[in-house]
Order: structure tokens, then C-alpha cells, then sequence
């Protein structure tokens, strides 16, 4: 992962919230809150909230009494989530670090955080962070991505990128969203962390959105994949996010489309 792989600024949160949402990320987050509800909670922290998906979702099925601290390391990304969300009572915002978090121990009973954890330039240390925000008995929730392969629209959108690029093709999404997919070492990361109780579920959902344009848009430039293609000049960002509608247009057809996506859920406490 680099630098630029954290770069979610510019108008990527916009673009994020107004496609990528609902086209890849609502179906898990509706998933994850409904797994943090069993669980009964009184206390919850969110971590790499993004554009607030997931508060979203856990602020709509959570008793009133529930308190939701909602945390990004991305300033901009957590204004799009309030922009959205507006002022909700039991919700308090602030930008943090998943890896150095302003929070006693054991302050919460449930830690949640949506395809985040593949940012996190120390996976351990962030799972270990993740645990001691736990109080006894507590759970942290998350998800990762599954290998681009077995997500359909991103894995034409990169492969009609290494056509565009062919000499220096842009891997932002295959290197970091779906780079860290493989269960035994997401199970070893998390044990090192010091998680004794460790589910790994595979998760498979259907991804749709109203045109191939709109998920050409949504990876292209939604995504820190955008400073990569810019960074690289001709053909320029409107000709790369042009060459990946049509590769979706030819897999998948005109007018709405849909996909595979899959993606790995996990739950640790002890």
C-alpha cells in the first residue's frame, strides 16, 4: 500500500457516497449492523466509518439508547458521513486513527469497521488497538474485501485499466481494497492482536447499478485509483474512465447492470 492509497479527498467522498455506496458497500453494511445488533450493545465504536454506510445502517436498527462514536482517519470523508447523517442523537463523530484511538480501555462494547482494515498500514497493531477499546466479553465486527476475481465490476474495471496503461497500469483497487483476502492470515494477525475467538465468513452479495457509466465513474474516479490515472497523463481520466464503460458494457450489456461481489466478515473477542 502507498501513500496515495489513503487519498480520499478532492471530490472523490462525494462521488463515493453518491455511487460507490450503494452499489458495493450497502448490502455488507446493512450486514454488519444486523450482526452488531444480536449482539446487544450499549457502547459502539466505528472505525473507518468512510462516508457512514454502516452508521447509516446501525443508527436505523440501533435502540435509541445505544451510544455510536463514529471515527475516520479522513477528515473529508467524515464531513460527507455528517453531511448525510445530519445531527442524530447517540452519535458522536470525531477523526481518528484506527491505529492510535483517543479512547480509554475498555470503553466499548462492540468495535465495527467496514472494509477498513486493508488500509491499515500494521494490521496487527490496529486489531490490537481494536481490543483494547473492548470491554470483557466484547466483540470486534469487521469485513475485507475477497480477492478482485470474485468482484465482478471492479476486476473489468482493472483489467480494461491494464489495456489503457499496459506499460504501468494503475493497481490501486487490486492492491489495496482486495489485497488482503486470505483467511489464515487475517486468523494469524488477529491472534497475534491477542483475539482468541475468531469467525471468518464468506459473504457473496449481487452488485447493481443504473449503467456501466456510473460504476466506470465510481472506480475511477471515486476511488484513490483517480490519482494514480492522473498521475500517469495521456490518455487523461475521462478516457480511462470512458475505456472502462465500455469493458463493462461488453460483459455485462446496457441499461442496468449487475455483479458479483464478495467479501470476507469476520467477528473476534477473547
Amino acid at each position: 500500500m502507498t501513500q496515495s492509497d489513503k487519498a480520499f479527498t478532492g471530490a472523490i467522498p462525494q462521488l463515493y457516497d453518491r455511487l460507490l455506496v450503494p452499489m458495493i458497500f450497502a448490502p455488507y453494511a446493512q450486514d454488519l449492523a444486523e450482526r452488531v445488533k444480536e449482539l446487544a450493545p450499549h457502547d459502539v465504536l466505528e472505525t473507518a466509518a468512510g462516508t457512514g454506510a454502516v452508521t447509516a445502517a446501525l443508527a436505523a436498527g440501533m435502540p435509541e439508547a445505544t451510544r455510536l462514536t463514529v471515527t475516520d482517519l479522513n477528515e473529508p470523508m467524515l464531513a460527507q458521513a455528517k453531511t448525510r447523517l445530519g445531527e442524530r442523537r447517540g452519535i458522536a463523530w470525531q477523526q481518528a486513527d484506527a491505529l492510535a484511538l483517543p479512547f480509554p480501555d475498555a470503553s466499548f462494547d462492540v468495535v465495527v469497521c467496514q472494509f477498513g482494515a486493508m488500509f491499515f498500514p500494521d494490521r496487527v497493531e490496529g486489531y490490537s488497538e481494536a481490543r483494547r477499546m473492548l470491554r470483557p466479553s466484547g466483540h470486534f465486527v469487521f469485513n475485507v474485501w475477497d480477492c478482485i476475481e470474485e468482484n465482478e465490476f471492479t476486476d473489468t474495471v482493472c483489467q480494461a485499466m491494464r489495456r489503457v496503461f499496459p506499460a504501468n497500469p494503475p493497481e490501486f483497487l487490486k492492491r489495496t481494497p482486495h489485497g488482503y483476502h486470505d483467511a489464515a492470515q487475517i486468523r494469524s494477525d488477529l491472534s497475534k492482536a491477542g483475539f482468541t475467538d475468531i469467525a471468518i465468513e464468506t459473504v457473496a452479495h449481487r452488485s447493481r447499478a443504473n449503467s456501466a457509466e456510473d460504476v466506470a465513474i465510481a472506480l475511477c474516479q471515486g476511488t484513490p485509483m483517480r490519482g494514480e490515472i492522473e498521475a500517469r497523463g495521456a490518455p487523461g481520466l475521462e478516457a480511462a474512465t470512458h475505456a472502462a464503460a465500455e469493458a463493462l458494457r461488453s460483459r455485462f450489456g446496457n441499461g442496468p447492470i449487475e455483479g458479483r461481489i464478495q467479501a470476507l466478515v469476520i467477528s473476534a473477542a477473547g
